[in-house]
């Protein structure tokens, strides 16, 4: 049996024996929109909850368009050249617009990432601005969240009289969903605002888990900072495992957001009344495998399904490194072991960026071995993440099969955290 991996820009193919049964736990499989700047056209003229985008904005308006970075496949080539013609024919000259870069707490993009991801055109024509989430003097507070989070975001969005949120929808980690008021927080937020909200009690919480938008006390903060910014618009869409939209959702952002929410957990979450020994698991393949921190993303869809004390093993190419940028691979190299990271990162007082990230994977490392196969990671460097090293994923299930025995249970994840596997007895 061979199973392909979403891994970097090609597929991994693995051979598996015939003689063991593998479950194999993929989206439901939706067929691409045969025209994708159609479909996207037609959801910003008969949007969800409000008018059509052209009569809403006005000539004079400033408008701010977010767009995601370049860690995540939303197809930006399709959603803002779309975008720019509705503006357009509203009669909004292309100088009052401004493209704002939605990087979080990542690094800034290079010219030619925003090329590819744009094009040469619009990088071009149009001003494009980067949220640095380190930079102060670029954001301001905006108001405080029931919970006491002052909401700081970036300046220039702050000051355009039109907002238009972008993204496409996934399941996500510890959000729920992707997509929505992530565009504004942490998208375009400074990072103290960030900190606050992925810090160490919103990360332990039990509903801060993939697919669970109500009664998680970390995305519903994420909607109420993104409410302080008033968005006007919204523009969000799924993709297949291709790549390739599926639907577009545009219009009021709560409401076209939950639709597209809606969309996405009939099609990615996936029952299974089994727990694993063994669960081979990818990052979903370029660009969301692109280093060591997004791909704690697929070893914590993995880690749904697999038997406390089992193995995981993440298939993720890691071109971008653990990365070096903010502290997550210095958190995990400062530590000993995940019980020490734990204790360190709850203790009162701690607060370093990119903690949340360092926190989910010492709680997975608790749960299970997790095995990390990359082509462009030394083994010396996954094993000061406190993960283990494999040179060969074929070779790893044959040896758990050796110690385990032909009753082994093995579940396969080819588009890992694209698909929510969850566990109903």
């Amino acid at each position: 049996m061979v199973v392909r991996l979403a891994y970097g820009k090609k597929d991994l193919p693995i051979e598996l024996r015939d003689d063991i049964a593998v479950r194999i736990i993929e989206p439901i499989y939706v067929p691409a929109v045969k025209d994708p700047i159609e479909a996207v056209l037609q959801s910003l003229r008969n949007p969800i909850g409000t008018e059509p985008l052209r009569k809403l904005v006005k000539p004079n308006d400033s408008v701010g368009i977010v767009f995601s970075d370049i860690t995540r496949p939303t197809p930006n080539h399709i959603l803002i050249p779309s975008i720019l013609k509705e503006l357009e024919l509203a009669g909004v000259p292309s100088h009052r617009i401004t493209l704002f870069n939605s990087t979080g707490t990542h690094r800034l993009n290079t010219e030619g990432e925003l090329i590819s991801m744009l094009g040469k055109d619009i990088v071009q024509t149009y001003r494009i601005v980067q949220n640095d989430a380190r930079a102060s003097d670029q954001h301001e507070e905006v108001g405080k969240t029931r919970r006491g989070t002052r909401v700081k975001i970036h300046r220039e969005f702050l000051r355009c009289t039109f907002k238009i949120l972008t993204g496409f929808i996934e399941p996500h980690f510890f959000a729920g969903f992707s997509g929505g008021g992530k565009a504004v927080m942490p998208g375009m937020a400074h990072l103290d605002t960030v900190m606050r909200n992925h810090d160490a009690q919103n990360i332990d919480h039990p509903r801060s888990s993939w697919g669970t938008l109500e009664g998680n006390p970390l995305r519903e903060e994420i909607d109420e900072a993104a409410s302080l910014v008033n968005p006007n618009f919204l523009v969000n869409v799924t993709l297949n495992k291709d790549k390739q939209i599926t639907a577009s959702f545009a219009g009021d952002w709560v409401k076209a957001y939950h639709e597209g929410t809606k969309f996405v957990r009939r099609t990615a979450m996936v029952r299974t009344d089994t727990l694993y020994d063994l669960v081979i698991t990818s990052n979903a393949g370029y660009p969301l495998d692109l280093n060591l921190y997004q791909a704690v993303k697929g070893m914590s869809a993995a880690a749904k399904i697999v038997k406390p004390g089992g193995t995981i093993v993440v298939a993720a190419e890691c071109w971008d490194g653990v990365p070096e940028h903010g502290s997550f691979g210095r958190l995990l190299r400062e530590s000993k072991d995940p019980d020490e990271l734990l204790e360190r990162i709850r203790s009162e007082g701690f607060r370093m960026d990119d903690q949340w990230q360092a926190q989910i994977l010492a709680l997975l490392v608790k749960k299970a071995r997790i095995f990390v196969y990359s082509t462009c990671l030394s083994e010396e460097t996954i094993r000061q993440c406190h993960l283990e090293y494999c040179s060969s994923i074929e070779n790893l299930v044959e040896k758990k099969i050796r110690e385990q025995g032909s009753s082994i249970k093995i579940c396969v994840l080819p588009e890992g955290p694209l698909t929510i596997p969850y566990h109903e007895p």
